[in-house]
């Protein structure tokens, strides 16, 4: 099949190339020219595990190329699977208007096409969103109509950045929500390579089923995060605690994101479950047990930089910064938000995060920790042991082991805060959110 795909992120990126590994011909469009020049390279526009590669094969064997024009895209194409962003806004609420655009932009091309097009909206949207506002657009802008010209249909993605390739291939599900037969039949050839059972719905429970897991995911973690300074205060050790809990595959459904440690972050949860909040306000919806994960969540960072604080030291050397190990987005981190409070209270910090590079950050990733620390340049060190040798603590963002190898290196004259253990080791490190203890790497 030839396929567009809008949006060249961490979404985009990766669904373009895997198709174009399929034997696939996929037209990725940006309107971020840094991106478009970096794919027609062979090269990835932003960090992923194996996406270079991938990316670079797929490209040298011209089943994979980038261009800025929508038009061109779509006149070459028979699907235009739209990935592109839906941030928040200061309201909560979620911001489509990238997403309106793509589409319109979309639309424009249609007008003069004369064969039937599959739309495919991959980008996160309430309910609601395709059906009620997407679908007027392209029949408005392309003068055509919905069922009989072209089809539009919700397909959620489902990839953890860092784990997006194996995600992409070995979903726990591949949703497509549809509202006719062609394009469900489209679709359902498009997914043929999958071995996991696909799942047909209409478009507004494929829409939902994203917020539902999000929000779900948001929720287990700041559960597990909740009870576990609950069994702390109680005597309780909350590691042994937990892994009891999780032994319930029955009742407890399953062990991820139920691993007590750090707040949860991203481009992704506090969007959606802030989208959610706002729709059941404006709904008047009560869900005062949603309402709580963000604010549960807010805690876990105070209680972090709390801790680093009652140290009475003042240069910190933090490693990690992006949200998750393996991906250089900065977005709504956890560890941003963490550093910025330290920061605020005339904290000295050296970070390293050896996939965050001012010069290779692009778009709204760059725009976000500009915004944050306009001065994040000054603090990023190139190695790891250039971040730790001049502090008197060590903070430990993000669970690696290369990070816990410089602690066990670098411990003796300085307090070791792990935020990210998940499970009692011997010999581990000095302290956690969620347990104390003393350091024992000797």
């Amino acid at each position: 099949m030839k396929i567009a795909v809008f949006g060249l992120g961490y979404v985009g990126a990766v669904t373009a190339a895997c198709f174009a590994k399929e034997g696939h011909l996929v037209i990725g469009v940006d309107i971020n020219k840094h991106k478009v020049d970096a794919i027609n390279k062979g090269h990835s526009p932003i960090i992923e595990k194996g996406l270079g590669e991938l990316i670079c094969k797929c490209v040298k064997n011209k089943r994979f190329s980038a261009a800025t024009s929508a038009t061109e895209a779509v006149l070459k194409t028979d699907i235009g699977m739209v990935c592109v962003g839906t941030p928040s806004m200061e309201s909560g609420a979620i911001n489509i208007e990238h997403l309106k655009i793509a589409v319109r932009e979309i639309g424009e091309a249609l007008n003069g096409l004369g064969r039937f097009y599959t739309i495919v909206i991959r980008s996160t949207a309430l309910p609601g969103t395709i059906e009620d506002i997407l679908t007027p657009i392209l029949e408005q802008s392309s003068g055509r109509k919905s069922g009989r010209d072209f089809g539009i249909c919700a397909n959620p993605e489902f990839m953890r950045e860092g784990n997006s390739l194996e995600d992409f291939y070995k979903p726990a599900k591949t949703i497509i929500g549809t509202a006719g037969k062609k394009e469900k039949e489209i679709l359902e050839k498009l997914y043929s390579f999958t071995k996991t059972t696909l799942i047909a719905t209409d478009i507004k429970t494929a829409e939902f089923s994203k917020y539902l897991d999000n929000t779900f995911h948001g929720l287990k973690i700041s559960f597990a995060n909740e009870m576990a300074g609950m069994a702390k205060k109680m005597g309780v050790e909350p590691i042994k605690a937990m892994e009891i809990f999780c032994k319930d595959r029955i009742s407890n459904i399953s062990p991820r994101y139920l691993k007590p440690g750090f707040s949860f972050g991203g481009s992704c949860l506090p969007k959606d479950i802030r989208a959610v909040l706002y729709k059941a306000r404006t709904e008047d919806i009560d869900i005062p047990l949603i309402g709580s994960i963000l604010e549960s969540n807010d805690i876990q960072i105070d209680d972090a930089a709390r801790m680093i604080l009652k140290t009475g030291k003042r240069k910190i050397g933090l490693l990690g910064l992006s949200f998750k190990p393996g991906t250089d987005d900065l977005r709504e981190s956890q560890l941003v938000r963490l550093a910025e409070i330290l920061i605020g209270k005339g904290l000295k910090l050296r970070i390293y995060d050896k996939n965050v590079s001012m010069a290779k950050l692009v778009g709204t990733n760059k725009a976000y920790i500009n915004k944050e620390i306009p001065y994040i340049s000054s603090l990023l060190c190139r190695t790891i042991d250039e971040a730790v040798k001049g502090s008197e603590v060590i903070v430990i963002g993000h669970g690696l082991k290369e990070f816990r190898d410089a602690a066990k290196k670098y411990y003796k004259g300085r307090i070791i805060i792990d935020l990210c253990i998940h499970r009692a080791e011997q010999g581990s490190a000095a302290a956690s959110v969620c347990c104390s203890r003393k350091a024992c790497f000797a």
